[in-house]
């Protein structure tokens, strides 16, 4: 068995953090999908940078847009969203035998609406129109803002992968309002049984920023350790048989996953598959870059870990919050910061999709 199809045995959903147009065109993505139990894709503004840049597919295909197609980002939608559809339909099979449980594609609205959460909610329902596909996720950065879109999404219908989570006060304040949508849904009468939504907690990038603050005991522990006590929590409150879950489960609705986000490992000096191995577990998603799939395809040790030892999780937040730093803090900082590379990322790509 595959190490990646391993992972999946182990009820951890395996997704790729990456699409372009020549992964679907050369028949990788099928590939994935057959041999590694690859079971999503995630796309976002800094992904389809690179794509455009890189893989020759589009030139042609950017030459083909219509002259009269002016407007910059309905020209990169114009690219981007039939791949974003190829691929969903490479994984509605999946999405079909699992009962809508797996096979999905994100894709991301405009980071110029990470502050309005009108707009990002009309950006939601334009894209789930267009896109027009049930495996089909929208993602929403979790600002305050996007918690308003996020919501009133949930209630529209739309599935829902929220972005650029980095704190517990993140992942609680994406927890209620997932639950919130879903509870305006029931409260009008509307059906729940077919949305699925999944919550991106990123991982590496608190480990980068926390690391220099902190002594070499927590250095590259904090990020896994604020995973599995939202784990602990998600189970205790979130699943499907959780206590703040548990009207909402019995009228149909699926509790949002956690997905672990930004798992490559950024320091050299720890595993290459760290933040793959020491996060699996039930009722979660893992988005993998392409260069950590293939290590962990390589060497990496599939294992149940994530509900390990949950009294050492919060053991260690214990002990980075009496050294002084503020984790929900951080994760605001890491947001913003966030929110500033997808811009960039969205402004150069703009920039070369232009008329």
């Amino acid at each position: 068995m595959s190490r990646l199809k391993a992972i999946s045995a182990l009820g951890q959903q395996v997704w790729l953090d990456s699409i372009s147009r020549k992964l679907i065109e050369s028949g990788e993505l099928a590939r994935l999908i057959a041999e590694d139990g690859i079971s999503g894709v995630t796309s976002n503004p800094a992904i389809f940078q690179q794509a455009l840049a890189k893989d020759p597919a589009y030139a042609a295909a950017k030459a083909a847009l219509p002259a009269t197609l002016t407007d910059a980002e309905a020209r990169f939608e114009a690219l981007a969203l039939p791949d974003i559809q190829a691929a969903c339909d490479a994984f509605l099979p999946l999405f079909d035998a699992s009962h809508g449980n797996k096979g999905f594609v994100s894709f991301e609205v405009s980071p110029r609406l990470s502050r309005d959460a009108e707009g990002t909610f009309a950006a939601a329902q334009r894209l789930w129109n267009a896109i027009a596909r049930p495996n089909v996720m929208i993602k929403i950065p979790a600002t305050p803002e996007g918690l308003v879109a996020i919501r009133k999404s949930i209630a529209a219908g739309i599935n829902i992968n929220v972005t650029l989570m980095f704190s517990p006060a993140h992942v609680e304040a994406v927890a209620q309002a997932h639950a919130s949508g879903l509870a305006d849904r029931v409260a009008a009468g509307l059906p729940v049984g077919q949305i699925r939504s999944v919550a991106s907690v990123f991982i590496s990038r608190v480990d980068s920023k926390i690391d220099p603050q902190v002594s070499d005991a927590l250095k590259g522990k904090v990020a896994i350790a604020s995973a599995r006590a939202a784990y602990a929590d998600w189970q205790a409150h979130w699943s499907a048989t959780g206590d703040r879950f548990a009207a909402l489960a019995a009228a149909g609705a699926h509790p949002q996953w956690l997905l672990w986000a930004s798992t490559g490992t950024k320091n050299p000096a720890y595993s290459d598959v760290l933040y793959v191995e020491t996060l699996i577990g039930p009722d979660t998603v893992n988005t993998v870059p392409e260069a950590t799939l293939n290590a962990f395809r390589d060497h990496g040790n599939a294992a149940a870990t994530l509900a390990q030892d949950p009294a050492e999780a919060r053991a260690t937040l214990k002990a980075l919050a009496e050294a002084g730093v503020d984790i929900n803090a951080v994760g605001e900082q890491l947001q913003n910061e966030g929110l500033v590379l997808f811009e960039q990322a969205f402004e150069t790509l703009l920039g070369s999709v232009g008329a």
